[in-house]
């Protein structure tokens, strides 16, 4: 007799975030939520994680809004879930407890089932409270525990003891919940410790408990690794459709089912008309640019664990940001962050903060700046780790951030935070006249900046589209303020050259470049001062301008921040060497940054 395996079509939220950094605009995909519903289809991730952010940073649309097509589209009794990041609920940054309550009211709102719950640390005390919430407001919550597979030679936690001890906490804990998912998101966990720690919670839980297996195709075991699991006894697992399956995503629902034949397992599905799906599918995204990464196995992922939705997701940015030539270097910097930073799980957000630091000591000296949610990570601001921190980068953090390290739960600290929670973020939609709904104050809260802007009506549209009846030069050209993409042939050698502003990328390498027409006046210092010293504020890193928080003229002490940028998801402050008097600022908001461009000088 075979057996039913329950399976969670992850194509539109884990899939686009996987392959398209989350940036797919709603109208886009419907038609395949649509014939993959009716391929008898009807459990669905749905939205949370960088599916709720993505769409006010990068796709000018509502999230809230999103999840209510969704749901029309699926109908009444279909099971929609999101994953939701513990107190950090949909952001990178974590949140107070009327967040965390608003977060799962709102989701119950807008048509949502079920929430995956997760800690990237595994710290029990992060899902205590936001579990209650999701019960409470009527949702069926499924609480995780976080796996990955540690870079070879390391040792310490990610075992299945380690994953039988944080269960038991759950347990002890009382934590409702109506489902448990063991999950991996960088697809690192190999096949023998799934099963040993899923076999360990079998028979640490009551019989009838639900037990859901998620992991990626990134380093190229999910198929065995699924079985592994159901070997052991998980009664569902994660599947996607093409163009978002295998490499950085979930496996096909094709291939699983394909594995499965002859098996004691079935996927219970019509497989004609799930290939019908998957061809409407790759129809709707015809037209994005899907990145040659995000459909490969990468062999070098045990060295460097990271999700397939933050691989993609980051070398996209690198690409945007000029510096994709040193991704190699940023793979080989992972493994030295990650056993240094006290083995948190390499998921949202952990495995960002392992990026930026890796990032940071690939693009300077090593350890020479701490990324900031790295560091408070480092320091117990976002709860503990699984394994103490190296203590000499505990240091180093401490001295950077002007934090001392703390063992208080982060909800506990959030609470008393004056810049969070629901006041503040009524306070700064009354002040930009904007109307103080839930779903306002939510996006205020989460989104920050980039929510107030989408909210104002001034956010931009950042999805990455292909026209292929044109050629690069010429859709290059019908887009104007964008980048400049040429294939440039010198003495019968072809470059791939991309001009942005003052940054060119020529084959992947990032140079500073100044171009003007070749009659015209060279350019004057905007505000510089006829006479006396000045020092350059040059940029550390390439970027994007967020804000500008100085003018012309101002008087500044050193360590003022003079340009804030944004990259690779974090903000970069370019402060003052010295005290002095900001004599020129050379960029704008929303400009692209080339590494060591000049931003600004002081007198």
């Amino acid at each position: 007799m075979t057996k039913k395996v329950d399976f969670m079509c992850t194509a539109f939220r884990d899939g686009f975030q996987s392959v398209y950094g989350a940036r797919v605009l709603t109208e886009d995909f419907l038609p395949a939520v649509e014939a993959t519903r009716d391929a008898g289809i009807s459990y669905f991730e749905a939205g949370g994680g960088a599916r709720f952010q993505s769409l006010y940073f990068y796709c000018n649309q509502d999230a809230f809004d999103m999840m209510d097509q969704f749901r029309a589209v699926t109908g009444p009794d279909a099971n929609l879930q999101t994953l939701a990041r513990g107190v950090n609920v949909v952001g990178l940054e974590s949140q107070s407890s009327d967040i965390i309550k608003l977060h799962a009211e709102l989701f119950k709102k807008h048509g949502i089932t079920t929430i995956r719950n997760f800690d990237a640390l595994n710290d029990v005390q992060n899902l205590v409270y936001s579990g209650q919430c999701i019960v409470d407001a009527g949702l069926k919550h499924q609480i995780c525990v976080t796996l990955m597979e540690l870079p070879p030679g390391c040792s310490g936690a990610h075992d299945a003891a380690f994953y039988a001890n944080r269960l038991q906490q759950i347990l002890d804990a009382e934590i409702p919940f109506d489902s448990i998912c063991f999950k991996d998101a960088s697809g690192t966990a190999v096949p023998s410790k799934v099963h040993e720690t899923i076999k360990a919670a079998r028979k640490m839980l009551p019989p009838e408990t639900y037990i859901h297996f998620h992991t990626h195709e990134t380093a190229g075991i999910s198929v065995q690794s699924n079985i592994a699991a159901l070997d052991a006894g998980a009664n569902a697992i994660d599947l996607s459709m093409a163009p978002c399956s295998g490499g950085t995503c979930q496996p096909d629902i094709l291939v699983m089912w394909h594995a499965l034949r002859g098996s004691e397992y079935t996927l219970d599905i019509d497989i004609d008309k799930v290939r019908e799906a998957e061809e409407v599918f790759k129809d709707c995204m015809s037209d994005y640019f899907l990145p040659p990464e995000a459909t490969t196995v990468e062999p070098l992922i045990p060295w460097s664990p990271m999700p397939g939705g933050a691989l993609t997701a980051n070398t996209q940015m690198m690409r945007d940001n000029g510096i994709i030539d040193k991704y190699p270097d940023l793979i080989k910097a992972m493994s030295d962050v990650v056993r240094r930073g006290g083995f948190g799980t390499s998921v949202t957000p952990v495995s960002q903060f392992y990026v930026q630091q890796a990032l940071n000591n690939v693009m300077g000296e090593p350890w020479a700046r701490i990324a900031p949610s790295y560091g408070k990570m480092v320091l117990g601001y976002l709860g503990k780790t699984p394994v103490p921190p190296d203590p000499e980068i505990v240091k180093i953090a401490s001295e950077q951030l002007g934090l001392e390290p703390t063992t208080r739960s982060p909800l506990e600290m959030n609470n008393e935070d004056p810049e969070k929670g629901i006041a503040v973020a009524q306070k700064v939609l009354e002040a930009e006249k904007l109307p103080t709904t839930d779903e306002n104050i939510f996006i205020a809260a989460t989104c920050a900046e980039k929510g107030i802007a989408y909210l104002k009506g001034e956010a931009t549209v950042g999805v990455r589209k292909v026209d292929p009846t044109q050629s690069t030069a010429t859709a290059a050209a019908a887009t104007p303020g964008k980048p400049a993409s040429y294939n440039v042939t010198v003495n019968g050698e072809t470059f791939a050259l991309t001009v942005d502003g003052n940054n060119a990328t020529v084959n992947g390498r990032s140079y500073q470049v100044s171009l003007q027409a070749s009659d015209a006046p060279a350019a004057a210092t905007a505000g510089a001062p006829a006479g006396g010293a000045q020092v350059d504020v040059n940029a550390s890193m390439p970027g994007v301008v967020l804000r500008i928080p100085v003018q012309v003229g101002d008087a500044v002490n050193e360590g003022d921040v003079l340009v804030v940028l944004e990259a690779m998801k974090m903000e970069i402050n370019a402060t003052a060497p010295s005290a002095g008097t900001v004599a020129s600022i050379v960029v704008a908001q929303g400009d692209h940054i080339a590494n060591g461009q000049k931003l600004a000088t002081i007198s």
